[in-house]
C-alpha cells in the first residue's frame, strides 16, 4: 500500500505531524515507530521515568570516548517507545529564551523561526492548567500543569536561591527566564503528558491514519532525486513502502542523521569509509551536534525529606497504592519539579545554567543512592561552543551510531561547566537549607581547584538528553534543510525534529520539539503561519554580583 506521507519516528514531532497531517481526510498517512507501545503503566506514572532512563524503552547507546574528558564514555538514552522523549523523560515543560529564537533568525539565516514566529506554535500545544496570557494557551493537546507533590524542600531550596541573590520566577516560559521557581510539567491530571497521548490517542480512530510500531526503518528510498518510500526491517528481509508526497524524517537528532547516513545522504568521503553507497553528498549531515552537558551537586539530608527511601519495599507498595487509589503521594512527582535559570557568566546574553533539583540521590544512571535520604541540585551549562558529529560506525543499519558530542571541546564550556556546579554548591549551603541538608557528599568539600572539579566532572558528568543541530536548518554550506525543512537538493523529503534546530535553546527540549512539530505541519500543508506574537519580554537585567560579594 501507499501512502501521501511517511513519517519515521514517533517521537514528539512526529507524534505532532501524524496529528496535524491526518487532519486532512484526503491525506493518508504512515507513522513508523521503531520501538514498541507505551502499555507499562510507568510510562504513564509521572515517577516512573527514573527506571525508564535506566535501560527500559532505551536504544542502550553510548558516547564515542570524549577526548576532553580524559576519554569518558557517557550512557546516551535516546528513546525507542512510541512518543519518543516524551514518554520517558522528566516531563519539564520550558521553552528557552526569547533570545534563543531570535538567534536562528538573525545570525543562522531561518527567518521566520524568530521568537515572535514560534510562539504562537508553542502556545497552539498547549493546555495549560494555570495560564492564560499572552505566553500560554489552554485547549491544546499537550496537558500543562503545575507539580502537584512538591516536598519542604523544594520550598527550601527557592528561598536559599533568593538568599543567594537570585530572584523568584513564577513562570519560566512568561516575560522573563531568569530566577528560581517550580517548573511546570507535561502532565495533565497527574499522569504524563506525553506526546503519544496528547497527539495520538485522542485520533486512534482516524481511518486515514496508520501506526505501525516495531518497525524499523533502514533507509529512505531515492530515485532520480526525489525520496519516493522508505525500507523497512521485517523478518523476512524488509519491504518497501512508498510515499505519493513526502517522506518526514522525525527519528530525533541522533536518529534522523544516522537515517539519512544509511540512505547516502551525507558527507560523501565518510559513506565511502564505511561502505555506503553515495546518493546525495550533503556534507552537513551528522555535524553541528550540540548537548547540555551536567553536573551535580548531591548532599545527604538531615533526615527523611526526599524520595530516596521510597526504594525501601514496603513503601513502594505504599506509594503505589496510593497513586492508584488516590492520584497521591511520591508516584505523582516528576522527581525533578524545582529548579531554576540562572548565570555562570555575568556577561551573557541571557541566563547560562539551568538548575534541577533532584528529590532524591540515586535517581540518573550510574548515580549510587547515599544510605541516608540524599538531594541532587543538578547544574547544566546552556550555551556550549563545542560542536560534536553522528557518524556511522559500519554500512549495518542496525549498527549502533557513533556518538560525539564533544563536551568541553570549547574551553569556554568547561570553565563555564565548573562555574555553574560552583553556583549550585553555593545554593546548597544556604541558610535555608540548613534543617534539610546535613552535608555535601559529591563533588565533597576537599574538591574546590578548577582541576580537581574538572576532575570530577570528567568522572561524572551527564547529558542532560538534550542533542540537537544534526542536520540543521538554514541557508550556509553545512545547512541539511532550508526554512521549509526540505533537505536541501532533494525532492519529496523533510526533517522534522530536534535534529533541524541551529543551536540548542536554554531549556529542556521536548517543548521546542513539540513546537517544531506544530509549525513543521503548517509548512507542511502550506497553510498560512499563524499572526506573530504580541508580547513583552525582559531580557532579564538582573545578574549576578561578582563571587568576591557573594562569598
Amino acid at each position: 500500500m501507499t501512502y501521501d506521507y511517511i513519517i519515521t519516528g514517533a517521537g514528539p514531532a512526529g507524534c505532532v505531524l501524524a496529528n496535524r497531517l491526518s487532519e486532512d481526510s484526503d491525506v493518508r498517512v504512515l507513522l513508523l515507530e521503531a520501538g514498541g507501545g507505551d502499555w507499562n503503566p510507568l510510562f504513564h506514572m509521572p515517577a516512573g521515568f527514573a527506571k525508564m532512563t535506566k535501560g527500559v524503552a532505551s536504544w542502550g547507546w553510548e558516547t564515542v570516548p570524549q577526548k576532553h574528558m580524559k576519554g569518558r564514555v557517557l550512557r546516551y538514552t535516546q528513546a525507542k517507545v512510541i512518543g519518543g522523549g516524551s514518554s520517558i523523560n522528566a516531563q519539564l515543560y520550558t521553552r528557552g529564551n526569547a533570545a534563543d529564537y531570535d538567534l536562528w533568525a538573525s545570525e543562522d539565516g531561518c527567518t521566520g523561526w524568530d521568537y515572535r514566529s514560534v510562539l504562537p506554535y508553542f502556545k497552539r500545544s498547549e493546555d495549560n492548567q494555570r495560564f492564560a496570557d499572552d505566553y500560554h494557551g489552554y485547549g491544546g493537546p499537550l496537558g500543562v500543569s503545575m507539580p502537584s507533590a512538591a516536598l519542604p524542600i523544594c520550598d527550601a531550596y527557592i528561598r536559599a536561591g533568593q538568599e543567594l541573590g537570585i530572584p523568584y520566577n513564577h513562570d519560566f516560559n512568561g516575560k522573563q527566564q531568569a530566577g528560581v521557581g517550580f517548573y511546570q510539567l507535561t502532565q495533565r491530571n497527574k499522569r504524563r503528558s506525553s506526546a503519544s497521548m496528547a497527539y495520538l490517542a485522542p485520533i486512534k480512530d482516524r481511518r486515514n491514519l496508520t501506526v505501525r510500531l516495531g518497525a524499523r526503518v533502514t533507509r529512505i528510498v531515492v530515485e532520480k532525486g526525489r525520496a519516493v518510500g522508505v525500507e523497512v526491517a521485517s523478518g523476512n528481509g524488509s519491504e518497501i513502502i512508498r510515499a505519493e508526497r513526502e517522506v518526514l524524517v522525525s527519528s530525533g537528532a541522533i536518529g534522523s542523521p544516522k537515517l539519512l547516513l544509511q540512505s547516502g545522504i551525507g558527507p560523501a568521503d565518510h559513506l565511502k569509509s564505511v561502505g555506503v553507497p553515495v546518493v546525495h553528498d550533503l556534507k552537513g549531515v551528522g555535524e553541528n551536534m550540540q548537548d547540555h552537558l551536567d553536573l551535580f551537586v548531591i548532599s545527604e539530608c538531615t533526615g527523611d525529606h526526599t524520595y530516596d527511601n521510597v526504594a525501601k519495599l514496603h513503601r513502594t507498595l505504599w506509594a503505589g497504592l496510593q497513586y492508584v487509589l488516590f492520584r497521591t503521594g511520591p508516584v505523582t512527582s516528576s522527581l525533578f519539579e524545582t529548579g531554576g535559570f540562572w548565570y555562570a557568566d555575568p556577561d551573557a546574553r541571557s541566563p547560562d545554567i539551568q538548575f534541577h533539583l533532584g528529590l532524591g540521590s540515586g535517581i540518573e544512571a550510574g548515580v549510587a543512592r547515599l544510605k541516608n535520604a540524599g538531594v541532587t541540585l543538578n547544574s547544566a551549562y546552556l550555551h556550549p561552543r563545542s560542536r560534536g558529529t553522528v557518524r556511522l560506525a559500519s554500512s549495518d543499519p542496525a549498527a549502533a551510531p557513533l556518538i560525539d558530542p564533544n563536551y568541553w571541546a570549547d574551553p569556554h564550556d568547561r570553565k563555564m561547566s565548573i562555574e555553574g556546579l560552583r553556583v549550585a554548591r553555593e545554593i546548597m549551603q544556604q541558610a535555608a537549607l540548613k534543617p534539610f541538608v546535613l552535608a555535601e557528599r559529591l563533588p565533597g568539600p576537599d574538591k574546590v581547584s578548577e582541576e580537581q572539579l574538572f576532575d570530577y566532572g570528567c568522572a561524572n558528568a551527564k547529558t542532560d538528553h538534550h542533542p540537537v543541530g544534526t542536520c540543521k536548518m538554514g541557508t550556509d554550506d553545512m545547512a541539511v534543510v532550508d526554512l521549509e525543512l526540505k533537505v536541501h537538493g532533494m525532492e519529496g523529503l523533510r526533517v522534522c525534529d530536534s535534529s533541524v534546530m541551529p543551536r540548542v535553546p536554554s531549556c529542556n527540549t521536548n517543548g521546542p520539539t513539540v513546537m517544531m512539530g506544530e509549525k513543521g505541519a503548517d509548512i507542511i500543508r502550506n497553510r498560512d503561519p499563524l499572526p506573530p506574537a504580541i508580547f513583552t519580554y525582559e531580557r532579564n537585567d538582573t545578574r549576578p554580583r561578582a563571587r568576591a560579594e557573594i562569598s
